[in-house]
């Protein structure tokens, strides 16, 4: 799950930080929030690339978030992603399942862009062993991974704590978030959240990050369960993180800026029954559905 950028973020220069893998019901503990003394590695990712063909530029302003394109293109691609198995504390194979699984979500989202006519372009993927400065701020101390909007890279934490969870699924949903907070910047809705935020109260700032969160929430889900078969991810298993959610879910963030546990759940539910951007639009949802 992430976090809210700092406050003197501007739209081109958003941090979304995650409390990594606190979708843990299988072993009933929050990881990823400890961080090791090992040096940082180097990009792990493939070059951005980006179509050019027909290419329109996204909606501008509150319609990027509550109108957007992707809101209208139907079901995400069913992907075949075999990312592989994590062995307990092994940091090679956990490197291996979230380099092939940002794979998986680069064709994913590719395959759902081409259908707006809005330019794609994959993210960079960097681990790091340690809490690293970034072009959009400090790493929150709270996030086991981050994403920045600025650089357009996903952070990923490779930690003790991390290692210790070893269910593919959970780590799965967790990167995809990471991966929707880069859709919504290529969509114009990071930008919308960046500008609203900037002279906004407490309270309002508070407000936006929930429903940018929660739609990331959503949009994790709906990739997930498209390579659900592969992953694998089980219907008890499903159920599961969601129950451990709702109970445990806000407790990293006691600033509420991600929602309460029961409105993660309801999100990550949403985005899973549709597999589709079409069910997370939190934008324009009744508050209570993002409190």
């Amino acid at each position: 799950m992430t976090g809210l950028g700092p406050a003197s973020a501007s739209a081109s220069q958003t941090v979304a930080p995650s409390a990594s893998q606190q979708v843990a019901p299988v072993t009933g503990t929050t990881s990823g929030t400890n961080t090791s003394t090992a040096s940082t590695t180097g990009d792990a990712s493939s070059a951005p690339t980006a179509s050019t063909t027909g290419v329109q530029a996204p909606p501008r302003g509150r319609a990027a978030a509550t109108a957007s394109p992707l809101y209208r293109t139907g079901t995400l691609p069913t992907m075949r992603c075999q990312a592989g198995q994590i062995r307990a504390g092994s940091a090679a194979s956990y490197r291996a399942f979230v380099t092939k699984l940002i794979r998986c979500l680069n064709l994913a989202w590719k395959t759902q862009f081409r259908k707006t006519n809005l330019a794609f372009s994959h993210p960079k993927l960097r681990f790091s062993t340690t809490k690293v400065t970034t072009p959009c701020g400090r790493w929150p101390s709270s996030a086991g991974g981050l994403y920045c909007s600025s650089n357009r890279t996903i952070y990923i934490g490779v930690t003790r704590e991390v290692l210790k969870n070893a269910q593919p699924a959970n780590h799965a949903q967790f990167i995809a978030h990471e991966y929707g907070h880069h859709v919504q910047r290529l969509a114009g809705i990071m930008d919308y959240y960046g500008r609203s935020i900037w002279r906004a109260s407490s309270s309002a700032k508070l407000a936006f990050s929930r429903r940018l969160e929660l739609q990331a929430d959503c949009l994790a889900s709906a990739f997930l369960r498209q390579a659900a078969d592969d992953l694998p991810v089980e219907q008890a298993q499903w159920d599961a993180m969601v129950s451990w959610v709702s109970a445990n879910g806000h407790k990293n963030w006691p600033k509420n800026d991600h929602g309460k546990g029961r409105s993660q759940a309801y999100w990550m539910e949403r985005g899973f029954d549709a597999g589709s951007p079409s069910g997370c639009n939190t934008w324009s949802a009744p508050s209570g559905r993002v409190a």
